[in-house]
C-alpha cells in the first residue's frame, strides 16, 4: 500500500465550496489530487495553481459531465496516466434544487438522480479495480436529511437517500480491500443566489442546531480525512456533520 505522500485522490466537484475545501486539506496532508469539475474551469485553474505552487505537480484538474456516463471512466484512466494510480475515490459533487409534486418531470429526474446517485454508482464501479488493487477508499457525500426529507426536495432526497445505500452496499461488495463511507452534512454553506435562503430561515435553522451555528466546510473536510486517513475499521458508515440539526428537527 502507498504511504500518504504518495496517495492519489480523485475528487469530482472540486473547484469551489465544499468540494476545494475538501482539496485543500487533504492536499495538505500530502495526498495528490485529481480535481474534477463541470463548468467551474476558471474556480478549478486558481485551485489548482494555488496548489501546485505549494507542492509542485501534485494537482491536476480534468472535465467532464456526470450525467454522460460514457465520459466516467475517462475520469479514472486520466487519474491513473497522471499520477500512475487511484487510491481515494471522493463523490463530491451534486446538484440541488426543489422539486414540488405537480413540478416533477424527467428532464430535472434524470438531473438530480444522475449527478447524486447515478454518476457516483458508475464512478465507483470505474474505480473499484484500482481501489481495490491498493486498497483504497471512498467517501461520497450525501445529506442530513437522508431520514427526514426535506418538504419541496422530494427528487433530491430520493437520490440522497439511494446514496447512503449504495454507500453500504458497495463496502459490502468492496470488501475486504476497499472501505466505504459517507459524510452528511447539514447547514455549511448556504446555496448561492436562493433567496429562499434569507435571514429568517437562517436563523431558524442556527436554533434547530444543537450547537447553535452552522458549519463551515471545513467541517465536513475533515470528516472526509477522517474517514479516509484515520478510520481503518470503519466501512458502510454515515457521518453526520449536521451540529446535532437532524437530532432536533
Amino acid at each position: 500500500m502507498n504511504t500518504i505522500k504518495d496517495k492519489v485522490v480523485l475528487i469530482t466537484g472540486g473547484a469551489k465550496r465544499v468540494g476545494a475545501a475538501i482539496c485543500r486539506m487533504l492536499h495538505a496532508e500530502g495526498y495528490s489530487l485529481m480535481v474534477h469539475y463541470k463548468s467551474s474551469l476558471i474556480e478549478a485553474r486558481a485551485l489548482q495553481a494555488e496548489l501546485n505552487l505549494q507542492r509542485a505537480n501534485s494537482v491536476a484538474i480534468i472535465q467532464g459531465d456526470l450525467l454522460n456516463i460514457a465520459e466516467i471512466p475517462n475520469l479514472v484512466a486520466e487519474t491513473v496516466r497522471q499520477f500512475g494510480h487511484l487510491d481515494v475515490l471522493i463523490n463530491n459533487a451534486s446538484t440541488y434544487y426543489m422539486s414540488e409534486i405537480g413540478d416533477i418531470d424527467e428532464i430535472k429526474w434524470h438531473d438530480l438522480m444522475g449527478s447524486n446517485l447515478k454518476a457516483p454508482l458508475f464512478l465507483s464501479q470505474a474505480a473499484a479495480p484500482e481501489l481495490r488493487k491498493n486498497h483504497g477508499s471512498s467517501v461520497n457525500n450525501t445529506d442530513m436529511h437522508i431520514e427526514r426529507p426535506k418538504k419541496g426536495y422530494i427528487k433530491y432526497s430520493i437520490a440522497k437517500s439511494g446514496l447512503v445505500t449504495l454507500t453500504k452496499s458497495l463496502a459490502h461488495e468492496l470488501s475486504p480491500e476497499v472501505r466505504v463511507n459517507a459524510v452528511a452534512p447539514g447547514s455549511v454553506q448556504w446555496p448561492e443566489s436562493n433567496p429562499q435562503f434569507d435571514e429568517v430561515y437562517r436563523q431558524r435553522v442556527i436554533k434547530q442546531t444543537l450547537l447553535k451555528r452552522v458549519g463551515e466546510a471545513e467541517d465536513v473536510a475533515k470528516a472526509v480525512k477522517f474517514l479516509i486517513a484515520d478510520a481503518p475499521f470503519i466501512t458502510g458508515h454515515v457521518l453526520a456533520v449536521d451540529g446535532g440539526r437532524s437530532l432536533n428537527l
